[in-house]
């Protein structure tokens, strides 16, 4: 049973136990991985997820779909094709969950801290924004959008300091919090959990998004938000300021009544490496498939952004009830394709054990419902932060950040974001610093090679190139630079 303890119309939970399902595969090995999982903590719903997916691999799945499987997607409706509501339904907010994924560190920016810390203008960082956005909706509407963050145990603290101090009216938030679990690493020939004494922690790995279901299912949250009369819920990274609560999509979910919706957008060549949608030939049913399960010999299809035109911008909008309905067939487990990514135990030492890290797609879920459903939506919905480049953009005047926590490209850029490419001086976050910040507004594409240093009042526009290979910082001094090749 559910234990709910009311805070200001929130609710505390207690993990569930689900004792009606036992897998089938229940091995030694499976034994010890449920052992191992259950002494770390993790809660049951997400041990039963990767026992199935264990026996997947076990069972020499790869979690291939070729190319002769598939079709490309024809059944994509277009945004600009929904009926608009410029304005929320209160009623419609009062039934939605806002959920952002918010369990990674940028730690490939140099972080040792929750990425959504990072600031997009000066004292004004992810957070705030993301917590902006669900303050105005409630204030402008009155209707009662609920929020959750999907921390992990490395951002859960810094999170949750954070909110308290810098925005307390958005209540407190240990009640806000899902807690993403653990997956232990397998050893590559055996499929054991890996053992690696000299640090327990590489033992471990995240689960990938798709841990969200386990998670909603087994913490308790999905009985309580249901109870709560909340039925639908809006998922996206918290990395991807893009991802607001949109009513024209919220109205469509709804009054469309499918179980799943995925927000796509047309593929560039710049994401002809990315998740895309398609079609299962046997079934009829919409499917997402990463690249990580093309097989090598589809690759040149794959990429191939005219037959494959959407991608998967991981923003995705969830029945709650009918959620319930499918993971209760199946014994509270998403029947989810299984991505196996080879690694070591420690990543930064090829000569330790060779393992397999056993991920699964939150956009995945997709091919669990019947009637699951895409929109191919504006490209300003997807705007995440994945490195430095990303954040140099967002920081400068190409984009508008408002009061309201909405951040977009301004008006003049119709919707074409600058393309940025640094060298390696500034793979990590402290670099930009130094650097300096020209305005971009009327960038087409910027590169930078070398250290430099923009003095204020730099424009770049059309296409600029800056090189420096002296190894000392050169400085950009102020003026308007069009179209051309710097050597400093």
């Amino acid at each position: 049973m559910c234990q709910i303890i009311i805070f200001f119309n929130w609710v505390a939970v207690k993990e569930v136990e689900h004792t009606n399902f036992q897998p089938r595969f229940m091995t030694d090995t499976a034994d010890r991985i449920r052992q191992k999982m259950e002494e770390k903590g993790v809660m049951n719903s997400a041990i039963l997820a990767f026992l199935r997916a264990h026996q997947l691999i076990a069972n020499g799945s790869k979690g291939e779909v070729s190319e002769s499987e598939i079709s490309p997607s024809d059944s994509v409706t277009d945004y600009h094709d929904l009926p608009s509501a410029r304005e929320f339904d209160p009623a419609l907010l009062a039934q939605t969950v806002v959920i952002k994924l918010n369990g990674g560190l940028g730690t490939s920016m140099g972080l040792e801290k929750v990425k959504s810390l990072l600031e997009v203008r000066p004292g004004v960082a992810f957070l705030d924004l993301m917590a902006r956005q669900i303050l105005s909706v409630r204030a402008a509407t009155g209707g009662d959008v609920r929020f959750l963050l999907m921390n992990s145990n490395a951002s859960s603290d810094d999170t949750q300091n954070y909110l308290r101090k810098s925005v307390p009216e958005i209540g407190e938030p240990a009640d806000l919090e899902l807690l993403q679990n653990w997956a232990p690493k397998l050893e590559r020939d055996s499929l054991e959990p890996v053992s690696h004494p000299a640090n327990p922690d590489l033992e471990w790995c995240p689960p990938g998004h798709a841990d969200v279901y386990p998670t909603l299912e087994g913490s308790g949250w999905l009985d309580c938000l249901l109870a709560d009369g909340v039925k639908y819920a809006f998922i996206s990274n918290s990395d991807n300021l893009g991802a607001v609560l949109d009513p024209t999509l919220l109205s469509f979910f709804a009054i469309g009544d499918a179980p799943f919706l995925m927000e796509v957008t047309r593929r560039t060549e710049a994401d002809k490496k990315g998740g895309h949608l398609a079609t299962r030939k046997v079934d009829g049913r919409l499917l997402l498939r990463e690249v990580a399960q093309c097989p090598e010999e589809d690759l040149e299809s794959f990429q191939n952004i005219e037959r494959h035109q959407f991608f998967n911008t991981n923003n995705i909008w969830v029945n709650l009830e009918k959620l319930k309905d499918v993971m209760g067939q199946t014994g509270g487990v998403l029947e989810l394709p299984v991505i196996r990514n080879a690694k070591t135990v420690d990543p930064r030492d090829s000569s330790t054990t060779a393992v397999y890290q056993l991920e699964q797609a939150m956009g995945a879920a997709i091919e669990c419902f019947d009637g699951s459903a895409a929109v191919n939506v504006p490209r300003s919905r997807f705007a995440p932060v994945k490195g430095t480049t990303d954040l140099f953009a967002l920081r400068s005047d190409a984009y508008d950040v408002g009061e309201d926590g909405s951040v977009q490209l301004v008006a003049s850029r119709e919707g074409k974001p600058p393309v940025v490419h640094f060298s390696s001086e500034y793979k990590l976050v402290d670099a930009l610093d130094g650097l300096g910040q020209p305005s971009l507004v009327e960038t087409e594409e910027l590169t930078i090679s070398g250290l430099v240093t923009f003095e204020h009042g730099v424009v770049i526009k059309g296409k600029v190139k800056i090189e420096n290979i002296s190894g000392e910082t050169k400085t950009v001094a102020a003026g308007e630079y069009s179209n051309e090749t710097m050597t400093l």
